[in-house]
């Protein structure tokens, strides 16, 4: 500044001198003057142009060495043209706070690429503006650029921006000259400045970006992580072989049911209860987008639901007015994204240009079955060739997969084989699974074909799926599990032609189930199939009265031990009287109300019971049937509840000889005779063989049933029992000694 002041104070001098010679001594004079004069001031000016040159370049090289130029040295955030200005949330961002404080932190350090990525519905772009937002108030300068699928146009908006922030137009010139490549020339300058934000929203087509056929992920192209300042991508995409490794990817997911049911009261606050905003919240499940156009529904003084209860139990009615309704305006992309009915389509849309022509054949088969994981090994190219008529291949299925996942219209659960899932073995086994409201809209755009031979090839499939299951034994049991929510409907689609296979079907997958203790699983198949029983065959056929049999197992393996003693006894009445009173499935019903009753604590009434039983069965059956065995297992156990354990014993001791010689060593009665005769002897007070036979038969059921089994983990809670009464008797004995050698 100073050197400026003496430069013009230097001219000043110059030109008074000049007009004060033309007054004193003429023109010819002062032109003789003004040469005197221009030439001593030009020699006074060169010291002064070359202190001004050298302060010049010491203030450039200090910039380089210190921090960079600031993005607010160019422009501050009013300047920004209005074309690239972010756009002003309209609510409050809720359940986004992780994924906002990264933002910041990534804002604030300086430099990098985030992609904002998730499925079509989850808020990118709301998440975005907000993070712009805050960065705003944070004296960031912020630019926003809209993809619109036109790598030329990226280019231009990018360019305006670098000029934006200084960018010389020299440079420019020399990238129109082809002497410098534009991109570069862009992205060194945003290397060299500071403290700005780029949002670059809706990249669903990154392959596209350019310049050319350069992928993202080599960062030669206009999206790079080597700015100074912090460029934001949003993106279907989800893949980091996409985005590159230097990439910092913030995956978004549907919001949990509190977070959901407030963006609900937000926008509709007097709809109803919290907790009926909770429950709207889980059937919607928890995306964003559709809560936003439920909340705008419920708030709209004219609609036909204003009540989060009513609008939920339309839905069941309606999904295709409230939320599946067509748009008459989709085919604009900006439109579709934000209705609930096309957003996904643009997605499918993009995976067949991409060559992934049949994901949305997969997708629609997919939605056929129940709103649950499905089991990986279900979904085979022989399944969706059935279906479609199409030719499939294990690697075009994989590749339709693997699409599908990228852009989020699917989940593939992690799972670790060794980690409990509820009753029964660890879920170990590959799955997918689908959004509810992705199932639900897929179910309303047609296939473009007749759905009937989809059914026919699904329900064989499964069927074919829950053999290869029941024959896979324990190594089964997880698939089981999987497949269970997608059986009712097979056996809802029967014809009486197919009823009894679908029937058989049923039942064999919840025998697999009973044996893993997955007993919700089983209760849910064995009500299912009762409730078509009873309308299909009536109240009084033999299989219905299996049925209900079956069911009240099912109820006592959850301890739901009345319901299940209510439902034995009516079926045993039932069984006296259509069956006979020594009908096996009478004996079987009237053993299986005994121990429901010995659950309950009435050991007495189920002692005699199972006398009879036990009497019954030797008579009809012989001495050494499995069914036989069982009533004198079960018998014994009752008397050892009476604290008749010597008799238990007996009982006990000879039923695992007699289950050894029949059923092998390693049966899972054989182990349940062992595991009970080992409780009969702590009563005894045989702690010693107690323990060893309940260390026995707790290495065979881990090795048979597995560590999380609920027979292992009752023999685990037996040993440690066994071990503690053992200690405790040990510890009675000791203390009575010392209380006799008293004087």
């Amino acid at each position: 500044m100073l050197v400026r002041w003496v430069l013009v104070a230097a001219l000043a001098a110059f030109l008074g001198a000049v007009v004060w010679a033309v007054a004193r001594f003429g023109l010819e004079a002062a032109d003789q003057t003004a040469s005197v004069v221009g030439g001593s001031a030009a020699l006074l000016s060169l010291p002064i142009s070359l202190y001004a040159l050298r302060a010049s370049g010491g203030a450039e090289a200090g910039s380089s060495a210190g921090s960079a130029p600031t993005a607010r040295e160019w422009v501050s955030a009013a300047a920004v043209s209005a074309s690239l200005r972010p756009p002003v949330p309209t609510a409050r961002v809720r359940g986004r706070d992780s994924e906002l404080a990264l933002l910041n932190h990534l804002v604030r350090r300086g430099g990098g690429m985030a992609v904002v990525c998730g499925a079509g519905g989850l808020g990118k772009t709301t998440l975005a503006a907000e993070a712009a937002r805050q960065a705003q108030q944070a004296r960031r300068v912020v630019f926003w650029v809209r993809w619109q699928d036109d790598p030329s146009r990226l280019a231009e908006d990018l360019t305006r921006i670098a000029q934006d922030l200084g960018l010389a137009e020299e440079r420019l010139e020399a990238a129109r000259r082809g002497q410098a490549v534009l991109v570069d020339v862009v992205w060194e300058h945003l290397a060299a400045v500071s403290g700005w934000v780029v949002v670059v929203d809706n990249v669903d087509t990154p392959a596209r970006v350019g310049p050319g056929r350069e992928a993202v992920a080599s960062y030669r192209g206009w999206l790079r992580p080597d700015g100074a300042g912090l460029l934001i991508v949003t993106s279907r995409d989800t893949s980091v072989g996409t985005w590159g490794r230097r990439a910092q990817l913030v995956h978004l997911e549907p919001l949990e049911e509190t977070t959901a049911a407030a963006v609900l009261t937000d926008a509709a606050p007097s709809a109803g209860s919290e907790a009926e905003a909770r429950a709207l919240a889980v059937r919607l499940g928890g995306l964003p987008l559709a809560l936003e156009a439920a909340g705008r529904f419920l708030a709209t003084p004219t609609s036909r639901y204003r009540s989060f209860a009513a609008y939920r139990e339309a839905l069941d009615r309606e999904f295709g007015d409230l939320l599946g309704a067509e748009h008459p305006q989709a085919a604009d992309p900006e439109i579709a994204r934000s209705v609930v009915r096309h957003t996904w389509d643009l997605s499918l849309t993009q995976l067949h240009t991409d060559g992934y022509t049949l994901a949305r054949p997969l997708l629609h088969l997919l939605a056929l079955l129940e709103a649950a994981p499905v089991p990986r090994s279900l979904i085979t190219p022989a399944l969706l060739a059935d279906a479609t008529g199409q030719d499939v291949t294990a690697t075009a299925l994989d590749a339709a997969l693997a699409g599908l996942h990228q852009y989020a219209l699917l989940g593939a659960p992690r799972t670790t084989a060794d980690a409990p899932a509820g009753d029964g073995a660890a879920v170990s086994v590959g799955q997918v699974v689908l959004h509810p409201l992705v199932r639900e809209v897929m179910a309303l755009t047609p296939t473009g074909t007749d759905p009937a031979p989809w059914y026919t090839a699904l329900d064989a499939h499964l069927t074919q799926a829950v053999n290869d299951t029941v024959h896979a034994g324990r190594a089964g049991w997880p698939t089981a599990r999987l497949l269970t929510p997608h059986l009712p409907a097979l056996l809802n689609r029967t014809t009486d032609h197919t009823f009894t296979s679908a029937h058989n079907t049923l039942n064999a997958l919840a025998d697999a189930l009973h044996e893993a203790g997955a007993f919700t699983e089983e209760h849910l198949l064995h009500q299912h199939i009762l409730d078509i029983g009873v309308r299909r065959l009536g109240p009084n056929y033999p299989d219905t009265l299996t049925s209900r049999h079956n069911l009240a197992t099912a109820l006592r393996g959850l301890g739901r031990y009345q319901e299940a003693a209510d439902l034995h006894r009516q079926t045993l009445t039932d069984s006296e009287r259509i069956l006979g009173p020594h009908h096996p499935d009478t004996l079987t019903s009237r053993n299986n109300l005994a121990t429901a009753l010995n659950d309950l604590g009435q050991h007495q009434e189920a002692a005699e019971l199972h006398r009879q039983t036990l009497t019954d069965r030797e008579h009809t059956l012989g001495p050494q049937h499995p069914d036989t065995l069982t009533s004198r297992n079960n018998l014994a156990t009752a008397l050892n509840d009476l604290g008749q354990h010597q008799k238990a014993a007996n009982l006990h001791q000879r039923t695992l000889t007699d289950r050894e010689h029949t059923l092998g060593p390693h049966h899972p009665d054989t182990l349940a005779s062992r595991n009970n005769l080992a409780a009969v002897s702590t009563n005894l007070g045989r702690h010693q063989e107690a323990i060893d036979l309940h260390r026995r038969t707790l290495t065979d059921r881990e090795r048979i049933l597995g560590p999380h089994h609920p027979d292992t983990l009752t023999s685990r809670n037996n040993l440690a029992r066994a071990e503690a009464a053992m200690a405790q008797a040990g510890s009675g004995w000791w203390s009575r000694l010392r209380r006799r050698g008293r004087p």
